[in-house]
């Protein structure tokens, strides 16, 4: 589970954000902190948008199932944890106010992930993430319960995560399933390009999502 703040910022805030802008970099706790009071500081406030920050549940996984919920009627459910903590409550409460089934999601002792998501003037979006001490699933929580009843499997890259991915699609192409794979982040491809390629070639990736920077990362 994640939680996005979402800001629209322009390039001289953006400047003074550590990494690559429009890509996605991990940070502490206290960098994603630093983001946020810059982003609150820098951002008056408008009678239109009473707060520079929306918080909101985020994670592309998140918002795949919570689209194809809310503006499809598609039957979605995610599978993960979520912190006991502020941000827990509230991915539980957006989640199932689009009608996505939590039963799936584990409730953990620990504090649930959060992202800063800094949008400039084009829409492009640059994004911190802050996972480290953030509560997740372990590869060996997933159960073929799961997954039963499902179509399709939605997975993001990312190299932190790999051993729950590849286990996760292990049990789900043994339940029959489809698996589409979102690959993140040009940062996320690049540093970890090799990883990615091998986990493509095994031939257990139906769909797989890139925008033109993680696709032009991959292909080299």
């Amino acid at each position: 589970a994640l939680i996005d703040h979402v800001a629209r910022v322009d390039w001289s805030l953006l400047d003074r954000v550590p990494g690559d802008r429009g890509g996605s970099q991990q940070v502490s706790f206290e960098e994603l902190d630093h983001i946020l009071n810059e982003v609150n500081a820098l951002i008056l406030p408008s009678h239109d948008d009473p707060s520079p920050v929306r918080t909101m549940a985020g994670g592309s996984v998140a918002n795949t199932v919570r689209g194809l919920s809310a503006g499809f009627g598609i039957s979605t459910g995610i599978i993960g944890a979520r912190g006991d903590d502020d941000q827990g409550i509230l991915f539980v409460n957006n989640m199932s106010f689009s009608g996505v089934d939590l039963t799936r999601l584990r409730a953990k002792k620990g504090h649930t992930a959060q992202c800063a998501c800094l949008v400039d003037a084009s829409g492009n979006r640059t994004m911190r993430p802050c996972l480290s001490s953030a509560v997740k699933l372990q590869a060996n929580e997933f159960t073929k319960e799961d997954f039963q009843g499902s179509k399709w499997l939605v997975v993001r890259y990312a190299q932190q995560n790999l051993a729950q991915i590849i286990e996760a699609i292990r049990v789900a192409k043994q339940e029959g399933l489809s698996v589409s794979l979102d690959l993140a982040s040009f940062e996320m491809v690049r540093d970890y390009r090799s990883q990615l390629i091998a986990l493509l070639e095994t031939g257990n990736i139906d769909l797989c999502f890139a925008n033109e920077d993680e696709a032009r990362e991959i292909i080299g």
